[in-house]
């Protein structure tokens, strides 16, 4: 099971591999409150004024005595940048200036998901008993596409045989219907008996740490690294930004290392690959899903 936890800590690991910059990290011993306004970390050695990360919480830190390791928080400073303050375990783990927030990941995640549709989609099923007196049928309200409509026969094979001819509609009248989807049947089929309705939606967004990326997103587990080579080539895209200002003679220094532009190629390759792997899980969704031949009217 791939949590969104596991797809916010994947992007992270992946974009590590293309900065020179690596966060530096420590822990907290003790557990922190919601409201705590000083806070003890294990090493301070590499602390400096700015923005810790804790969990999912960011915090300004406007002093420290690096011999104790106590962080002075100023009363703006928990919930940083729009972040929530919450309550963290001990032992949590610290991230000195974040290159990249976790919020941040978190977002790009959700953006990709969202963004793959139409060429990646979910799949749903519903049902309902076929009545002779009635040809249309109310469909949830997030069909976006039916693929295919089956009926089960009578007997003991429990075949389930392909509508032939249907119509679907998403603009319907919600006062009748209760639904702006419907299905409407006009084919002859045994009155009774179950009728299968196969649709695409849209992904859904992923929300906590432990919702299950396929059962919370309805996208296949196969796609897994298709989000998060998304998610990364929209991070990347802050590098080259980047170097255009130096904060120290260290950072012009070692600017200087590394040709100008490479940071618009990483892109650009990222983002191949992540093409490349959009249109191989399209063509496998297309095959285990196709589009049944019916007839409209």
């Amino acid at each position: 099971m791939t949590t969104f936890k596991n797809m916010v800590d994947d992007t992270i690991f992946s974009l590590s591999g293309y900065g020179l910059r690596q966060d530096n990290l420590t822990y907290a011993p003790s557990s922190i409150g919601a409201a705590d306004t000083s806070i003890v970390v294990a090493s301070a050695d590499t602390m400096g004024k700015g923005a810790i990360e804790i969990d999912d919480e960011l915090i300004w830190v406007d002093s420290f005595d690096r011999s104790t390791g106590t962080l002075t928080i100023p009363p703006y400073g928990r919930g940083y940048s729009g972040t929530t303050a919450a309550a963290h375990t001990a032992n949590s783990k610290v991230v000195i200036n974040p290159t990249y927030t976790r919020g941040m990941v978190k977002k790009a995640v959700n953006d990709t998901i969202l963004a793959v549709y139409p060429m990646l989609y979910s799949i749903g099923t519903t049902t309902f008993t076929y009545l002779p007196a009635v040809n249309t049928y109310a469909l949830p309200s997030n069909v976006k596409s039916v693929l295919s409509v089956t009926w089960q026969t009578i007997g003991p094979s429990k075949e389930w045989l392909p509508v032939r001819k249907w119509r679907s509609d998403s603009m319907a009248n919600t006062t009748a219907f209760g639904s702006s989807n419907t299905l409407t049947v006009n084919s002859l089929i045994v009155p009774g008996r179950t009728v299968q309705v196969t649709y695409m939606y849209e992904p859904s967004q992923l929300v906590n740490d432990a919702d299950d990326f396929n059962t919370v997103s309805g996208l296949p587990e196969s796609t897994r690294d298709v989000i998060v080579l998304g998610a990364a080539y929209r991070l990347l895209s802050f590098i080259e930004p980047a170097r255009l200002s130096f904060s120290s003679p260290e950072a012009d220094v070692q600017s200087g290392k590394i040709q100008y532009g490479s940071g618009t190629n990483v892109v650009k390759y990222v983002y191949a690959l992540y093409q490349q792997r959009l249109q191989d899980e399209a063509n496998k969704l297309l095959d285990r899903f196709p589009v049944r031949v019916h007839y409209s009217n």
